[in-house]
């Protein structure tokens, strides 16, 4: 997976080098897609395949690919962060997760190429940041110390209303919240204990499938936004530490 990861990386630097020439087409409002974000996928299906044969595959562009072993599916995102990425800010990531049947995701890989981070988990095994560090969520218990991710529902999305109110229940109670644009570098941000928290609805599963093994493996929980549910079904997705994880759920049904 760190293989493949790294190999689609080469082709997104050279055109992230490059990114006021990227062939851009729309696919959506405010949703674009880059011929950089395509080939990525390519080169990740055919380095995986290859290592895995039989594998199935759920990709942003594809959708879902059937293999012959039907245990065993890859969800990927060649690139979360289009937006940031097609106006030139480096924070984007490669994603990267394996889901067993009756297991969930087993392994994780959360690749940053612009900043050369990479982070990666196997379950039981722990999550780690670039063979250096292992790591481990933020031990902070108080809702006034926390800094907290999101995201904000951009045009043609719905839910805008419902956001502010929840955003309205945060910003009177924690130290900040942030909005990056990578719901993947959100959740791995939670897991090396960056963010206290992290909350978004709207999400696919390859947004989130390789934090949910990465935060649970760095100490921390993950459910929907509204407690209950699985996060790669419902759309939605609440990440923090134990401690803080009922009191910002305590927040977001305020809001309701």
């Amino acid at each position: 997976m760190i293989d493949a990861a790294r190999k689609a990386a080469r082709g997104l630097l050279r055109d992230f080098g490059e990114v006021s020439q990227l062939q851009v087409s729309k696919k959506g409002p405010a949703d674009f897609v880059s011929r950089a974000d395509v080939q990525a996928e390519q080169v990740l299906f055919d380095e995986l395949n290859k290592s895995r044969p039989g594998y199935g595959f759920l990709m942003e562009e594809r959708g879902l690919v059937e293999g012959s072993d039907k245990t065993h599916t890859w969800i990927i995102d060649p690139l979360d962060g289009t937006t940031n990425y097609l106006h030139g800010i480096p924070h984007w990531a490669i994603n990267i997760a394996l889901e067993r049947t009756g297991a969930g995701v087993v392994a994780a890989v959360t690749y940053n190429p612009a900043a050369d981070e990479l982070f990666w988990a196997e379950k039981g095994k722990g999550a780690f940041l670039n063979n250096e560090r292992r790591l481990r969520v933020a031990a902070r218990r108080n809702l006034d110390d926390a800094l907290l991710a999101t995201g904000i529902p951009f045009a043609g999305r719905p839910g805008h209303a419902q956001f502010l109110k929840e955003l309205h229940q945060m910003t009177a109670r924690v130290a900040g919240v942030r909005r990056f644009g990578a719901a993947a570098l959100d959740m791995a941000g939670v897991a090396a204990g960056r963010y206290d928290a992290y909350w978004e609805r709207g999400v696919r599963p390859w947004d989130i499938a390789a934090g949910l093994l990465l935060i649970t493996e760095s100490g921390g929980a993950v459910t929907t936004a509204d407690g209950d549910g699985d996060p790669l079904k419902a759309g939605t997705v609440l990440a923090s530490n134990l401690d803080l994880h009922p009191v910002v759920l305590e927040r977001l049904r305020a809001a309701a």
